[in-house]
């Protein structure tokens, strides 16, 4: 029962490392199918293991039982915290900011906006303020709030004003 209650104090312990300093196995599993193992899963793993098999060996006083349910239970909980993990972190695919995301976003105009020119506006998506060079139909003064309509470049959007002045 000992080595059981060692095994999941060890879990909780490396839990609380992740928790306060972070994924300290980062990278070191690179290679292996990625974001599946971290420190959340390998702790979660090793409490579930160690505590669910000491609660089985007290309940039924068979080591062999003890452990098919620990392992069970570790690796039920490991995968749990390897998929909560993964979604908690994200999987950087929305923390980049493309140019394409600023269509049908409200921002407002930085530098005037000339008729057959280019002005500057400033956007906000997903929390990440974009500067763009922004054309439009009408002239539109700067601190007019604009909505884009379509993307001409990766630096250059067409917007339209949301109110005319």
């Amino acid at each position: 029962m000992t080595v059981f209650l060692v095994v999941g104090a060890v879990g909780v312990v490396l839990l609380l490392v992740a928790l306060v300093v972070g994924d300290i196995f980062d990278g070191a599993f690179e290679g292996l199918s990625a974001g599946f193992f971290s420190t959340e899963a390998l702790a979660g793993f090793l409490g579930a293991l160690g505590f669910g098999g000491a609660i089985t060996l007290s309940v039924t006083g068979s080591t062999s039982v003890a452990v098919v349910v620990g392992l069970v239970l570790g690796i039920l909980l490991g995968w749990g915290a390897a998929k909560a993990s993964a979604f908690l972190h994200g999987d950087g695919e929305t923390d980049t900011v493309r140019t394409s995301d600023m269509v049908e976003k409200i921002g407002r105009v930085v530098s005037d906006i000339p008729e057959g020119g280019l002005g500057v506006v400033s956007i906000s998506v997903g929390g990440h303020l974009t500067r763009l060079n922004a054309r439009s139909s009408v002239p539109v003064p700067a601190g007019t709030q604009v909505s884009v309509t379509q993307v001409i470049s990766p630096t250059a959007v067409q917007v339209e004003p949301l109110f005319l002045p």
